[in-house]
Formats: C-alpha cells, sequence, structure tokens
C-alpha cells in the first residue's frame, strides 16, 4: 500500500554481520523432551529402563500414570487412593507401589501393566525401597518391610530401632548395587542399617538438616545424601559418610534444594526450588562445581518459572536422562526429560571479518571452551553457506589447539552474505556444539534503470514501465512490483521474468492512482542487488452535468447554459471515488470583460461517487457565470490522486 510519506531505513547490516553465533552454555538441549502429565500431584516417580518407562505416582486422583521416556502416555493405573512411594525390583519386572489411603502395597508387571498382587501392611505406607528382594516401606516417623521370598508375605513394623525419627515422614534410600544396606532419615536424624538379615540392624546414626526432603545412598555405598546441606552448611546437597554419618563436602546450590538422585556410576543428580535460577544440577561425584545445570522454562502466568516438584527427579539406568517433573502456577504438571546430564555443554564461538572482498583470502578464528577443555586435536566441520552454494559447502576440517583456539582461512567465491558455520560432534563428556559467523563479502555494482518517473497519466490509461538491466554475472531475472497510493491497495508482484537480449523486462499498469513501480534484481554471486523505484501519477475521471437550464446557446464561441434568473441551477459532479474524498466546487462571476473567483467549497461524494450541488439564482438577469469540479490532492480528502480539473460549466441568467 502507498501513501505520500517519507521513510527512513536504518541499516544494521554491517552491525549485525559480526556478531557470532554461540551454542548456549546452559538450559534444554535440543533432544529434551517435555510432555504435560495428566495428574493432580506427584508422589514419586520411578524409571523402567529395560522397558523404558517412567511410572508417576498421583495421590490425589488415586493413580499411577506410565510414561515412554519422551512423556507419551501408555498405561493408567487407578483405583489407588493416596497412592504415593514407587519402587522397583533388580530385574526391572515389578513395579511396587504404596497405597497409602488403603494400608496396602501393590505390585505391578511392567510388562503388562497388571496388577499382580495387593498386600496389606496394616499401617500407611509412604515412601518404597526394594533391598535384597524385600519391599521396604516408611510409615509415618517408623519403616517397616514386606517379604514376599515365601509362600505367604510377611510384614515387620517398627524397624528404626533406638533412632528417634520424630517427623511425620521417613524417607528411604538403598542402591542395587549395595546389597543389604538402607538408609533413612526423618525430622533432622539420619541412620544407616544393615537389612541383610530379617530385620534392620543400625549401624550408624546422626544428624541432618531438617529441611531435607529426600535422601540418596551412593552406588558405592560410602556416602548417604540429603536434599538440603549437611548441618549448618546452607543450600546445597548434603554428604555424609556411610560409616558414622560425619558430615563430608556436599554440593552447593545457589537455590531452595528439594531433590537428591545419584546415578549407577555416581553421577549426582540435585534438584532445587527456585522460580529464577536453575532448577536440576549436575555433579560429577566429588566436583563442587556443576557440569551441568537446566532451567524451566515458564508456562504458567506469573513472572516466575515452572519449578521442580519436591523429590520429583529419577535417572534413567544408563544414565542418557535425568526425569524429572516442573509443576506451573496453574498446577499444570511436565515431564521433563533431560537428555546427556553428565555431559558438559561446550560453547563454540566464530569470527570472522565483518567485511571482505570477493576472491580474496580472509582468516576465520574461533574457540572451543568448556568447564574442561575437549583435548587438543578436536576435529571440527566446517560449512560455508552463499549464494553460489545456499545449501552449504563443506570445507577443510580444522583441529583445535591445546586452548581450545582454532583458525583457517578461505578465498570466497560469491559475494554478498558468506557465513561460516563451525561444528563440534562431541565426545564422551561433551554435547555437541556449533556456532557461526557471517561476512559480508563485496559485490560488483548493479546497473538498473526504470522509466515512466514522474509522468502524468490520465485516469485509466494502461502505461507500460520497462526495467533495463545491465551486464551481470549469472542472474537475469528482474521483479516489477506495483504499489499504488492508498491504505487499501497491497503492494503486488507484475512480473518477474528474465530480461530480454537488449535486457529489458516490460509490464503493463493501468493508471487509476497514483503508482510507485519497483523494480528488484536480487543479486548474484559476483553482482550486488539493486532495487529502483519510479513514480508515475493519475489523474481522477470527472465529469458534471448541468440541469434545471430552459436552453443552450453560444455566447461568442462558448456554450452556455440559460436560466431564467430566478431558477437555481443543478451541478452534478461525477468523480472516481474513494472513501472519504470530496470534490472542490470552484465558481466565477464575468464582468466587465473578465472572470473573477466568487467562491469555493468542498463538497462530500456519495459512495457512487456523485456530488449535486444547487446553486442560488440571482434574482436578476444578464449575469454570466461558470462552475468547475475539481479534485485536489490532500485538500479533498486523500492522496491518492494527482490534482485534476473538471472542464468549465458556463451558465447565463436572462428575464
Amino acid at each position: 500500500m502507498r501513501r505520500r510519506s517519507i521513510s527512513t531505513a536504518t541499516a544494521l547490516a554491517v552491525v549485525l554481520s559480526s556478531a557470532a553465533l554461540v551454542a548456549a552454555a546452559s538450559g534444554p538441549a535440543a533432544a529434551d523432551a517435555a510432555k504435560i502429565l495428566p495428574v493432580k500431584s506427584v508422589g514419586d516417580l520411578v524409571v523402567d529402563g529395560g522397558h523404558q518407562r517412567v511410572y508417576v505416582s498421583d495421590p490425589t486422583s488415586g493413580k499411577v500414570v506410565v510414561t515412554d521416556y519422551s512423556g507419551t502416555v501408555k498405561a493408567t493405573l487407578t483405583g489407588l487412593p493416596g497412592v504415593n512411594g514407587l519402587a522397583l525390583s533388580a530385574d526391572s519386572g515389578t513395579v511396587y507401589a504404596a497405597v497409602t489411603g488403603g494400608d496396602r502395597i501393590i505390585s505391578v508387571d511392567t510388562a503388562t501393566y497388571r496388577q499382580t498382587g495387593a498386600y496389606p501392611v496394616g499401617a500407611a505406607p509412604g515412601d518404597l525401597e526394594v533391598v535384597d528382594g524385600r519391599v521396604w516401606f516408611a510409615h509415618g516417623s517408623d519403616f517397616g518391610s514386606l517379604d514376599l521370598s515365601g509362600p505367604e508375605p510377611v510384614v515387620h513394623f517398627s524397624q528404626r530401632g533406638d533412632v528417634d525419627f520424630s517427623g511425620a515422614t521417613t524417607s528411604l534410600a538403598a542402591d542395587p548395587a549395595v546389597p543389604g544396606v538402607l538408609a533413612a532419615g526423618n525430622g533432622g536424624q539420619l541412620a544407616v542399617y544393615d537389612v541383610s538379615a530379617d530385620g534392620a540392624t543400625l549401624r550408624a546414626q546422626g544428624d541432618m538438616d531438617t529441611s531435607a526432603r529426600q535422601i540418596d545412598l551412593t552406588p558405592d555405598g560410602t556416602e548417604v545424601l540429603t536434599s538440603w546441606g549437611s548441618t549448618g552448611q546452607g543450600y546445597g546437597i548434603g554428604a555424609y559418610s556411610a560409616t558414622d554419618l560425619h558430615p563430608l563436602t556436599g554440593y552447593p546450590i545457589d537455590a531452595y534444594p528439594n531433590a537428591v538422585r545419584v546415578a549407577p556410576d555416581g553421577t549426582v543428580a540435585g534438584g532445587s526450588f527456585s522460580w529464577y535460577e536453575p532448577d536440576v544440577h549436575i555433579y560429577k561425584r566429588g566436583d563442587t562445581t556443576p557440569t551441568r545445570e537446566y532451567d524451566f522454562p515458564n508456562t504458567g502466568n506469573s513472572s516466575g518459572a515452572d519449578t521442580l516438584v519436591d523429590g520429583a527427579l529419577a535417572w534413567a539406568p544408563d544414565e542418557s536422562r535425568v526425569f524429572a517433573v516442573s509443576v506451573n502456577t496453574s498446577n499444570t504438571y511436565t515431564l521433563r526429560a533431560l537428555t546427556d546430564p553428565a555431559k558438559e555443554l561446550p560453547r563454540l564461538t566464530v569470527s570472522a571479518p565483518a567485511k571482505a572482498d570477493r576472491a580474496k583470502k580472509l582468516t576465520v578464528t574461533g574457540r572451543l571452551t568448556s568447564k574442561t577443555v575437549p583435548p587438543a586435536g578436536s576435529a571440527l566441520t566446517v560449512t560455508r553457506t552463499d549464494i553460489g552454494a545456499p545449501s552449504g559447502k563443506a570445507l577443510p576440517a580444522v583441529r583445535t589447539k591445546a586452548d581450545g583456539t582454532f583458525s583457517f582461512t578461505d578465498t570466497p567465491p560469491s559475494g554478498g552474505k558468506v557465513t561460516y558455520k563451525v561444528a563440534y560432534a562431541g565426545d564422551a563428556g561433551h554435547t555437541a556444539a556449533s556456532g557461526s559467523d557471517a561476512v559480508d563479502v563485496s559485490r560488483r555494482a548493479t546497473t538498473l534503470s526504470l522509466n515512466n518517473n514522474g509522468k502524468l497519466y490520465t485516469y485509466g490509461k494502461r502505461v507500460t514501465f520497462t526495467a533495463h538491466l545491465g551486464s551481470t554475472y549469472k542472474n537475469r531475472t528482474v521483479a516489477l512490483y506495483a504499489d499504488p497510493y492508498g491504505g487499501d491497495k497491497p503492494k503486488k508482484l507484475l512480473k518477474s521474468a528474465k530480461v530480454n537480449s537488449h535486457g529489458d523486462v516490460s509490464a503493463a499498469v493501468d493508471m487509476t492512482r497514483d503508482t510507485a513501480v519497483i523494480a528488484v534484481f536480487s543479486g548474484d554471486a559476483q553482482n550486488a542487488p539493486r532495487t529502483v523505484q519510479v513514480t508515475a501519477y493519475a489523474q481522477v475521471k470527472i465529469t458534471t452535468a448541468v440541469s434545471k437550464h430552459y436552453k443552450t446557446g453560444r455566447i461568442g464561441s462558448t456554450t452556455y447554459y440559460y436560466f431564467h434568473k430566478k431558477t437555481d441551477p443543478v451541478f452534478t459532479t461525477t468523480m472516481t471515488y474513494y472513501k472519504g474524498r470530496r470534490q472542490s466546487f470552484d465558481l466565477q462571476v464575468y464582468y466587465q470583460g473578465s472572470w473573477y473567483d466568487s467562491g469555493s467549497e468542498y463538497f462530500a461524494l456519495g459512495s457512487d461517487g456523485r456530488s449535486a450541488v444547487r446553486l442560488e439564482a440571482p434574482g436578476e438577469s444578464g449575469i454570466r457565470a461558470r462552475m468547475r469540479s475539481s479534485y485536489y490532492n490532500v485538500t479533498s480528502g486523500d492522496n491518492v490522486n494527482s490534482t485534476t480539473h473538471g472542464a468549465w460549466k458556463y451558465v447565463y441568467f436572462t428575464n
């Protein structure tokens, strides 16, 4: 749409061309998955690596939802009031669920999702762990066991011994790689038990912070971790010796820690409740600086992002993923599969010159950085994308130096925007990374012209516009556009075609409005793009009819409409319509051989483009007058046409 206005273009290409694109150092990786869970709460989650399934308990709805690793629901187990703790058997064949509202533990076949057993335990079970085939369950401030190895289930209560668990809920921890060991925590008290025999024998007792929400046992059996720093150590994951529970160096977190889970290889995943900080923190065993952190997005309706549900962390047994459940301000729960958690996210920066000459050598530099820098000689792939190779052309690979830096030279064959993308495939300890930078490579100036600039045409005249293109490398196509004035008509493509042997291409426009015509050459590998614009102008169509006269006749060589001195002439103007348009009614009177202006006034056009104006009769004879209807650009109410005057209409008043 064309309007009479002046626009100022701001050129940003030079500034933007030197900005390197780099891989992010933290946050969700490209392969991370997230899907909304059909739950109203989350009590626990456990991962079945054998079948690649995730089990999530929903105490509020009384159900367990089973998903695949991407979060797609595969089964739903219902009728389980208050279902909370979950545990997986060592052979991945059975999932146990604590049905708190029914004082029972159920078993579910992981191949069929069918319930295979229901075992009353005489108390409301909470957290669950499986150790050496027995199911250990928390109940209130104590814990017990369910033994299913014999012909009949055997339940043992009150196994905490002399430990003063004073809180309402007890947390349990075990690891399949550590037979006969169970850890328990409650209300600031932490304990380690030998459960290799029928009961639980206390091995060590100590203190932990009362804010701990979850505990876990390392796979070598040497440490117990808690989801809050060791007593007096503040925010972070607490660590205690499993031998005597004296505090060890933990894993700091700058937020409210609320979950901890240890992978089979000892990698620690710590969770935290945080609106504005990362939510999941991955540590190599014994390293107090996180290898990687994940920051949940904001899917709710407040300024703070989604947060981790207390204790809602679980590792895939092959350590390929950490599963987490987040919740937003609308109480929507999302299962998040965080991939390659133990791998660092390197950064790859690329820096190329802002400008360069075509067919001349340039140098590109960069650096691959990470918490632990990939080894010297790491291979990086290089791809150049330009007009000649829009899908990219592979260049020789480059290798990093000991500090991660690299450089290479290239001679760009094409001008325009040339992008160099450098990629690192990753290794056992690092994810893939890439970066890119663009160079503005020079091209020859292109000659392009367009005719008919500034010409004025009568309404509706069909006008041919011809663009002429000078010599170019390969591209010989020119596009012609028409952009008529007015807010109701868009710019449109007239023609896009190769020029003829003379370098010309033409298109016709029906000139019903002032119109900008634009010729565009998109450029090629050696010639710069070029755009030229001309403006041609169109008059409106005006006719005026006279009525109420009693005859016509000539005075000299001019035809007059004769009116009686008391009869009002009516002038009906028909003009090309445009919304809001008015015609200008101009009147002149003849006196002593000359015409004198006697007034001018605007009258609105109807939607049919007509406007009828009555001129009051003078009441005396011998008076000659003339009128015309005109369209004046802007003052007639719009600017889509050029000023146009209609023909004078002459009147003569008699007796």
